[in-house]
């Protein structure tokens, strides 16, 4: 207030000057604590708004609680992850308008995945894809694996780290964190060592999340993990996944026997139905029974080895689906991907909202070392020892055109 204002005011008639100044003081006193509780209230409000929550997902047989972890970004996307599997049970993505919708195949609930299903959106270890007869020889002994795909072991064994519960530990910020640890002991399905297996997501800003992957063994042992999200870029899961065009930076694929499982050589993708340098419809090569490669794998179900083989993260695959605009690239450390096209999808799981997950309803691109490796001299070796570290990233990013 103007001094001279304030003068004036002592000077007119009537007025009391201490019990003025008394009001004075109160009024300014009150109109600072309602200044200083909206400002408090403002930065309340912004201390609680998180990037990512917590709920409870449902029980486990043996009464353990499994969580859901709800992560978001500033653009939108929403990515769910269940400490049970590492499992990623909702995806969302913007089309071509910025209409977000869920992207991947799952359940709605813990007792979905319980009941059986394809690996949906789960971490796969210790080995993610097969090893044949389910055995292996490391260091002049031998392991036996449990045979859970026919006479071969596939994607960790009957209670991979697709079935276990994860130490789950969230990280708020404007790039939400969700770091999962989980300890296999020695000899748990077969395998040799007490493996540490940490896996980080994180959703960036950019519309991309990033899986760190990192284990430590007190034995040797092999270890090769990956990520199983079944994606329908459409958004529509009722949709085959036909007219998704893919394309893979690869010069070469692993030819497979009737059981999937690698031959030993690297074929050329040239002049065949495996070549998708080029942005490919998946429907295009699909159903070439001339091909026995499409015939043993009941469409795509092979591993892809990259043209660049550095351990640097590099962009390896693109997935576009016109209708909706949706591209999803994939990046990674890794030397190989495994292209999936949904042939086993029968139609007999009920998905989320109680959709029928019919014949090739999502496709998947695991990143991953070569299946079998334990088994054969002439891939790239999945061995870890004691003292190393195993490391690999992948990052799927999503935009739209």
């Amino acid at each position: 207030m103007n001094v001279l204002v304030f003068k004036n005011i002592f000077r007119q008639p009537g007025i009391n000057p201490v019990l003025y100044l008394k009001q004075l003081i109160l009024i300014c006193l009150l109109l600072q604590g309602c200044s200083s509780g909206k400002s408090e209230d403002k930065e309340s409000q912004e201390a609680t708004e998180v990037n990512i929550s917590k709920s409870v997902f449902g029980a486990l047989p043996d009464g353990r609680s499994a969580d859901l972890y709800t992560l978001k970004n500033a653009n939108g996307m929403v990515v769910k992850i269940s400490n049970y599997g590492g499992t990623i049970t909702y995806w969302s993505a913007p089309d071509k308008e910025g209409k977000y919708a869920d992207i991947t195949l799952g359940c709605d609930s813990l007792q979905g995945y319980l009941k059986g299903v394809p690996y949906f959106g789960a971490l796969i270890g210790r080995y993610g894809n097969r090893i044949a007869n389910g055995k292996f020889t490391l260091e002049g002994k031998a392991y036996l694996l449990a045979k859970n795909n026919g006479v071969n072991a596939l994607h960790g064994g009957i209670k991979g780290f697709d079935k276990v519960l994860w130490e789950a530990t969230p990280v708020d910020g404007e790039e939400p964190q969700l770091m999962l640890k989980y300890i296999s002991a020695d000899g748990e399905e077969g395998y040799p060592g007490t493996l540490t297996t940490e896996v980080t997501y994180t959703l960036l800003k950019d519309n991309s999340l990033k899986i760190e992957y990192s284990a430590a063994t007190d034995k040797a042992t092999v270890v090769n993990l990956t990520n199983h999200a079944y994606f329908n870029l459409s958004g529509d899961m009722s949709r085959e996944i036909l007219d998704h065009e893919v394309s893979i930076k690869a010069d070469k694929f692993l030819p497979v026997n009737e059981t999937l499982i690698p031959t030993g050589e690297l074929k050329s993708v040239s002049g065949t139905v495996f070549d998708f340098n080029k942005s490919t419809k998946i429907g295009t090569g699909i159903n070439n029974l001339k091909d026995q490669q499409i015939v043993y794998g009941k469409g795509y179900d092979h591993c892809w080895v990259f043209s660049d083989t550095s351990k640097t993260l590099k962009s390896v695959a693109k997935v576009y689906e016109p209708a909706s605009g949706r591209l999803m690239e994939v990046l990674t450390t890794e030397p190989a991907i495994q292209f999936y096209s949904g042939n086993f999808l029968d139609g007999t799981i009920k998905g989320k909202g109680g959709i029928v997950y019919k014949h090739r309803s999502g496709l998947c691109l695991e990143t991953q070392h070569y299946p079998d490796s334990p088994n054969q001299s002439g891939f790239p070796s999945t061995v870890l020892k004691p003292g190393e570290r195993y490391n690999t990233v992948t990052v799927y990013k999503f935009s739209a055109n």
